[in-house]
């Protein structure tokens, strides 16, 4: 896992896909679209499902997720989507105590 102080201060997108494959996908595009960072991919309840968060400014966590979502849509259905422009120190702590879980 990276270091904590690596993701302060930047956006975070959160997306989740029903399929953990469409999420590579969705990825791919995100990264190509805009300057993000990966914090993690994670398994989620759905039977193959993944969630996924992405940090950086929030113009580019925008682009970045906007590619995503475009490029996840005709292959996998999008459960949840959203941007937190600038995260506050709690939501900070539970996007860390989520990762891998």
């Amino acid at each position: 896992m990276a270091n904590e102080k690596e993701y302060e201060g930047l956006a975070v997108g959160v997306f989740e896909l029903d399929s953990y494959g469409a999420c590579f996908v969705a990825l791919d595009a995100a990264s190509k679209a805009a300057n993000v960072k990966i914090q993690s991919v994670e398994r989620t309840r759905l039977k193959s499902g993944a969630c996924v968060k992405l940090r950086g400014s929030v113009s580019d966590v925008n682009a970045a997720m906007e590619a995503a979502l475009r490029a996840a849509k005709p292959i996998s259905t999008v459960v949840h989507h959203t941007v937190i422009a600038s995260p506050a120190a709690g939501t900070e702590l539970s996007l860390r105590m989520t990762i891998q879980k």
